[in-house]
């Protein structure tokens, strides 16, 4: 039969961040770099933990070299070829320690990310991503993964409740990325009628991960910098960025121009648009699961960066964290009325 859980679930517009009493006089004095020592691979990294998300119009060269220099990371989408890869790792040698490079789950995946890793050593991260976390090939292909590349960070995903991401974990998965249907240009929820709502999943998986000395990374649904600050109060150790780092200059696809006004296509990697152009098309057996959007264009990603990162730091000084990683013990979400934090929301974009 059929089973109903009753209990509330929540997504970033459902709640806000409760101020407290703050010894912090300036934003200034919060620090939003973290070093993470990784559970499986032992690898210490060090950063922003804030990460492009591996779609092909974000998650380009040229965003992972300009976010590089905000010590932010970028998961490079998997479409590039080899030889491009090989000319980017020439040209920018400490970016590639910055990237993750990102695969899917098929053999041919496998062999790709093999010819990747063995010609550039310097890079340290793998995105493992496919749209259902849930399958048991896709838990067996992490194990693989990890037992060829026992010192590289894997992150592994999508997924949204705390079994799945006990299990990605003690199959080798270091970050364990959650969510599904959250994304702007996602409609898994409207075609498939599955998903969870972003906060709630952060919450419960973060505390999953957490209590086997994993970390995740909140993927999708962060629209301002107040819904990061919120991922990161909730538990995320990271937060994936897609639409935030969209229509910018280091996104990839070409400048439109509608009515004296420009704009860059932005699109989900399960929508039509982006099968059409790496499959041929929308396979008969499935659906398409993203839209396609056209994006204002917003410049150079730099300003973006800078309101995101000064919007976590503001967070903190209304809270009285010090680091982004006091934030979740700092945090106290109070439930509001969706419709009444949307009308705000809008306001203030």
């Amino acid at each position: 039969m059929p089973h109903i859980d009753n209990d509330v679930k929540l997504d970033f517009q459902d709640v806000l961040i409760r101020p407290k009493r703050s010894e912090l006089s300036s934003r200034a004095q919060v620090d939003v770099s973290r070093t993470f020592k990784f559970r499986n691979s032992k690898r210490e990294v060090t950063g922003i933990p804030i990460i492009a998300a591996n779609m092909d119009t974000v998650g380009t060269f040229e965003m992972a070299v300009e976010l590089r220099k905000h010590a932010l990371f970028t998961a490079v989408h998997k479409h590039y070829t080899i030889e491009q890869w090989l000319e980017f790792a020439k040209k920018n040698p400490e970016t590639v320690k910055h990237v993750a490079v990102s695969s899917g789950s098929s053999d041919a995946d496998f062999d790709k990310l093999r010819d990747i890793l063995g010609s550039i050593p310097d890079i340290g991260m793998i995105c493992l991503d496919v749209a259902n976390g849930y399958s048991g090939p896709f838990a067996r292909f992490v194990r693989r993964v990890r037992e060829e590349y026992p010192a590289h960070v894997i992150l592994a995903g999508n997924v949204v409740t705390g079994e799945m991401v006990d299990e990605l974990i003690r199959c080798g998965a270091d970050i364990v990325k959650v969510g599904i249907g959250p994304g702007s240009v996602c409609t898994t929820r409207k075609k498939t009628g599955v998903g969870y709502p972003q906060l709630s999943a952060v919450l419960e998986c973060a505390d999953a991960a957490h209590g086997l000395g994993g970390h995740i990374v909140s993927d999708g649904g962060c629209t301002c910098p107040g819904d990061v600050a919120k991922a990161f109060g909730a538990g995320a150790d990271f937060v994936m960025l897609g639409g935030m780092l969209a229509g910018h200059e280091e996104s990839a696809g070409d400048l439109i121009e509608k009515n004296g006004k420009k704009f860059k296509l932005f699109y989900g990697m399960s929508s039509a648009t982006a099968m059409a152009k790496y499959h041929g098309g929308v396979a008969e057996y499935r659906a398409s699961e993203g839209k396609t959007v056209e994006m204002p264009y917003k410049g150079a990603v730099e300003h973006t960066i800078r309101d995101v990162l000064g919007g976590i730091r503001s967070t903190c000084t209304y809270v009285g964290a010090a680091t982004i990683k006091e934030l979740p013990r700092r945090t106290t979400f109070i439930r509001v009325s969706r419709q009444l934090n949307e009308i705000f929301r809008g306001q203030e974009v």
